[in-house]
């Protein structure tokens, strides 16, 4: 198995009172799957996007990926966060090189592979405009970009749609959808929006809040290409709305 969590837990102290964000959580991975984690506000899904990306450490249980413990942040995988994360004072070209540069890619190659996802990303053209001269879509795509031009095994998502109009947002849902198929991504991608979560993924973890756990695991079997509006499409929507509903603390295994 790629991606291994086993009873992991995470605790904090606020205001003097203990609270548990992760508890008991297990959950495996195999490369190249596009995982949504979804859930309400306080559920852990950010907190376990989080411990994957080395970000933060567990309270107990493992986090493993490929076998090995997770640490700290690997220059292997990237985040892609909400706020896009670009340097103003550089131009599109020079954000994408950005993670070219701490590998040390020669400057020529550099040029070369941004280009190419710029392209991938529909921005050919863009490279000597800076953040400011672009819209929030474009923004996301040049964030996206810059974490494929450095190769990553593991692409971590953390709302990354979350500030941007509908029809923005599902035009890029559909672009992230296609991207990490062809470049053979794992993709682990935090989301609240249900929709979402069934037009991006091969399977959903449902989380619920109080404390933070996993709910239910969803198989989402449409293929490759994925219909809004088809009746397999509702169905699996119409399940996961059925799963937030459901009242019953223990842990389901639910699978389409």
């Amino acid at each position: 198995m790629y991606i291994e969590i086993k009873e992991a837990c995470k605790n904090y102290v606020q205001d003097g009172k203990e609270f548990v964000a992760l508890d008991h959580v297990s959950l495996d991975i195999d490369k190249g799957e596009f995982i949504c984690l979804l859930g309400p506000s306080g559920c852990g899904k950010s907190t376990l996007l989080n411990a994957l990306a080395g970000f933060e450490k567990v309270t107990s249980g493992s986090v493993k990926i490929d076998g090995k413990d997770v640490t700290a942040p690997s220059i292997n995988n990237i985040t892609i966060f909400q706020n896009y994360g670009l340097l103003p004072w550089r131009n599109v070209l020079k954000n994408v090189e950005l993670g070219l540069e701490s590998k040390k890619v020669p400057k020529a190659e550099r040029e070369t592979i941004s280009k190419k996802y710029l392209e991938l990303v529909g921005l050919s053209g863009y490279e000597k405009r800076y953040p400011k001269q672009l819209s929030g879509g474009q923004q996301q795509r040049v964030a996206i970009a810059r974490g494929l031009a450095a190769d990553p095994e593991i692409v971590f998502m953390d709302e990354p749609f979350g500030a941007l109009d509908a029809i923005t947002r599902m035009k890029l849902q559909e672009d992230i959808l296609k991207i990490s198929r062809e470049e053979k991504k794992t993709v682990i991608f935090v989301t609240h929006d249900i929709e979402e979560a069934v037009f991006l993924a091969d399977r959903i973890v449902v989380m619920m809040a109080d404390p933070g756990r996993i709910k239910s695991i969803v198989k989402v079997p449409l293929g490759k290409e994925r219909n809004r509006t088809s009746k397999n499409f509702l169905y699996v929507r119409d399940r996961i709305f059925e799963l937030f509903n459901l009242k019953s603390e223990e842990y389901i295994d639910y699978y389409i």
